[in-house]
């Protein structure tokens, strides 16, 4: 079993839903990059965005405009997430072609017309495909996370396909968090984490976590790299403000490493 060396969780904020509210009128507002500047100010690690095709809420510039605020923040990562099989790839090689900084792509297994993101990859169906994309994105020099379902016995394959890390998809973890369920479900994403670390990978999650949940996975799950959390977050943000929310979400994070 790998040892892990406790660290804190990187909390990284997705903006899609700042812009999906944007982009019902034709005002500019809310601003992407200043939800993302207030963010960063109140302490988040990183930004994360899902451009998608159809353009539903990120759109093409906001990639743009978000890579160049985040030559400010240095310390900090820019995470795009999407299927690579779409518009992730050619977004990647745009970036890095104009010299902007791209940390990490998240490579999602989405239709064009999904409403969200609700499954991950398989193994070893799904790797021979992938292994020249993730190749690519290392060759930009941008780490790889795989969207995955919390099954420890897919981990090893992803590692082998190429992957940096993973990405845990936590809904049904929070869809059971008040249910009977939850301590199976907790146990579940405890064993896929462990897999994932002892098959080499870095772990990272995702998918409806909030306040209520986030502290209760991060003491559960191993060296949880990142999470990135977009919709609970904004709505939380609706009532607290973004700097509040943000410094919430890092209590949480604090929380689970307390002692």
């Amino acid at each position: 079993m790998t040892l892990v060396t406790p660290h804190r969780t990187a909390l990284s904020v997705n903006l899609n839903k700042v812009a999906l509210v944007r982009n019902t009128r034709h005002l500019g507002i809310p601003s992407v990059t200043r939800a993302a500047t207030l963010c960063l100010q109140a302490g988040a690690r990183g930004i994360t965005v899902h451009p998608r095709p159809d353009e539903r809420h990120i759109r093409h510039h906001d990639v743009f405009d978000l890579a160049e605020l985040m030559q400010a923040w240095p310390d900090r990562e820019y995470n795009i997430e999407g299927n690579p099989f779409h518009n992730l790839m050619a977004i990647a090689r745009a970036v890095k072609a104009r010299g902007l900084p791209l940390h990490q792509l998240t490579f999602v297994p989405d239709s064009e017309g999904q409403f969200t993101s609700d499954h991950g990859w398989s193994f070893p169906q799904d790797a021979e495909r992938l292994r020249p994309l993730m190749a690519e994105a290392r060759a930009l020099g941008v780490r790889v996370s795989l969207f995955m379902d919390a099954e420890p016995d897919q981990m090893a394959g992803a590692k082998a396909a190429g992957a940096d890390r993973v990405e845990l998809y936590t809904e049904p973890y929070a869809a059971a968090w008040h249910t009977p369920q939850r301590d199976e479900q907790l146990a579940r994403f405890r064993a896929a984490g462990q897999a994932a670390l002892d098959a080499g990978l870095g772990l990272n999650a995702g998918h409806d976590l909030n306040r209520d949940n986030l502290t209760a996975f991060l003491r559960t799950v191993p060296g949880v790299q990142e999470v990135s959390i977009g919709h609970a977050l904004m709505a939380d943000a609706l009532e607290l403000g973004y700097a509040a929310t943000v410094a919430d979400y890092n209590r949480c994070i604090d929380e689970a490493f307390a002692g």
